[in-house]
């Protein structure tokens, strides 16, 4: 799946423009490299991912074209380092 959509799907960003712009921009990273929003993510992959102050890493757990709003979280999952 692509990375813009997977962001959007899991509910990380509340629209898929926006999940472009910021991966366009060089602030996500899928297993330590530079993604663009066409990168393709599979589950296991590491995503870290930088936005105003805050910045996040999270594990893809799984891939789903489509989730309700309360499964969405059950896509990944987040990483304390």
């Amino acid at each position: 799946m692509r990375l813009d959509k997977f962001l959007k799907v899991a509910r990380i960003f509340k629209r898929r423009t926006i999940a472009k712009e910021v991966s366009k921009n060089g602030r996500v990273l899928i297993n330590g490299r530079t993604a663009k929003p066409g990168s393709e993510v599979n589950p296991g992959d590491v995503l870290k991912i930088s936005y105003g102050e805050k910045t996040i890493k999270i594990k893809v757990l799984r891939i789903a074209n489509h989730v309700k709003k309360q499964d969405a979280e059950n896509l990944y999952e987040i990483i304390n380092d």
